[in-house]
């Protein structure tokens, strides 16, 4: 009877999960997406506490206690700017502990109950390369994301190696299921698998954090996956399941909308190398013109139509809550503003969204780039706010360039372009921005919020 509960509680569970995924599709259902989904994982530790196969609740009400306050205290006092840090952390500890749960289980074999041996140690070999291969690739993605690790090494050399880490993983792991006393192989494929988690993140770039966010979340679900294979645990399945498609899927988009195949991304590969392309002085000597803020606010006067297109300055300068004033400003002159978000805007998924949403700025403002791009020849004013490879021209229309192809929000083509940034400096990309010395392009020189906060000070005037 107890068991058939505890089945039924894991079906609700599983069933909140999808619910919480599916609001997490829509901004404006992402908190009620939130809260189902936290339903869902309180309704399946509970239903897992009240499992016969656990012996002493000491140390889980300890590690409850502890983990509690530690999620509480780094979500009071963590900033959104350093949301992706936090993120690719919670990541790598989630495949930490499907490794540890794997190595629990071939350590303690009889603790685990009626799973048959095949899938005890398939399971757990499984569990353990996943999961110590996400734990040391999100801790290089935090270190890279802090600015603590900027080594990017490549070649044939390091690809060779990732060959023969995951090689070894996969060689060592069927040695280990042929033969499960075989304690060694276990730990060899663990440390192999921490190895090359640590090799296929060290060569990425900053541009391509986004992406790699995305695979280590789905990879941390399948590990989840694995481990409830070790268990015989369905909810364990069907939410590492969820966890690992959803975070697939969300890969591909990352990928697509850099034109970039996983595997350039995994393997640090940025395309072209751009020693061939036009350095700094042929794209803007004598072409970048600068103008203050008062000049701006003039051109802004007589704007019909402004669309704001935020970058990853935007979450360095903490600015979302100046852009919103602005452009409440603007709205009481009867401007029509819009948002325009491209998908590797920031260091994760919907940073930009998230950081916006912050300011109470409306959902149905926040256009993606299939939607905004149509508008922009109809565009007055476009601000754009600590952007720069993803509306660089270079990628439209440049083949040597090493972003060609990759999809950009087409700015160029409004009537006027707002450019808010410290300096001419380049994006990840490292190459020059020809949005800076179009015609139609002004440059507003300085910190973000500052500059936009004397946009707003210069329109009252």
């Amino acid at each position: 009877m107890q068991q058939n509960l505890i089945n039924i509680a894991y079906l609700l569970a599983s069933v909140l999960f999808i619910l919480g995924i599916k609001g997490l599709t829509s901004p404006r259902t992402a908190v009620r997406g939130n809260l189902l989904g936290a339903m869902g994982m309180l309704v399946a530790v509970v239903a897992t506490l009240l499992d016969q196969h656990i012996v002493r609740f000491e140390l889980i009400l300890t590690g409850i206690v502890v983990g509690s306050l530690i999620g509480a205290v780094l979500a009071i006092r963590t900033p959104l700017t350093s949301m992706p840090e936090l993120v690719a952390m919670f990541n790598g500890f989630g495949g930490g502990a499907s490794a540890l749960v794997a190595a629990t289980a071939v350590l303690t074999p009889e603790m685990i109950g009626d799973v048959p041996p095949i899938q005890l140690y398939t399971a757990s070999v499984a569990s353990a390369i996943i999961g110590a291969a996400t734990l040391t690739g999100s801790l290089v993605a935090w270190a890279k994301l802090q600015g603590v690790l900027s080594m990017q090494p490549r070649g044939g050399f390091l690809q060779t190696l990732n060959f023969v880490c995951i090689a070894a993983s996969i060689g060592l792991g069927v040695y280990y299921c042929y033969d499960p006393t075989a304690l060694w192989a276990f730990w060899g494929l663990t440390a192999a698998a921490a190895l090359y988690g640590v090799l296929f993140t060290v060569p990425v770039g900053g541009a391509d954090m986004p992406v790699v966010i995305a695979i280590l979340n789905s990879l941390s679900g399948l590990a989840a996956a694995a481990t409830g294979f070790v268990f015989g645990n369905n909810v364990l399945i069907i939410s590492g399941s969820l966890v690992g498609a959803s975070g697939f899927i969300l890969t591909q988009v990352m990928c697509r909308a850099m034109n970039r195949s996983l595997w350039d991304v995994l393997s640090g590969d940025m395309g072209q190398v751009a020693v061939g392309g036009p350095t700094d002085d042929e794209v803007y000597k004598g072409r970048v013109k600068s103008a203050s803020a008062e000049e701006a606010a003039m051109i802004l006067e007589t704007a019909r139509s402004v669309t704001i297109v935020p970058g990853y300055g935007m979450a360095v300068a903490q600015a979302q809550h100046a852009v919103r004033d602005l452009a409440n400003k603007l709205k009481a002159k009867g401007v029509k503003i819009r948002y325009g978000i491209h998908p590797v805007a920031g260091r994760m998924p919907g940073h930009m969204n998230v950081l916006l949403a912050e300011a109470d700025i409306p959902y149905d403002e926040l256009l993606d780039m299939d939607q905004i791009n149509p508008t922009f020849a109809q565009t007055d004013v476009v601000i754009v706010l600590g952007a720069n490879d993803v509306v660089n021209p270079a990628a439209r229309d440049e083949t040597s360039s090493p972003i060609y192809g990759m999809p950009i929000l087409d700015v160029d083509k409004a009537q006027t372009v707002m450019v808010i940034k410290r300096s001419l400096s380049p994006g990840f990309a490292g190459i020059p921005n020809r949005l800076f010395a179009a015609d139609n392009s002004l440059m507003l020189y300085g910190d973000g919020e500052k500059v936009v906060r004397e946009l707003i000070a210069a329109f009252d005037q």
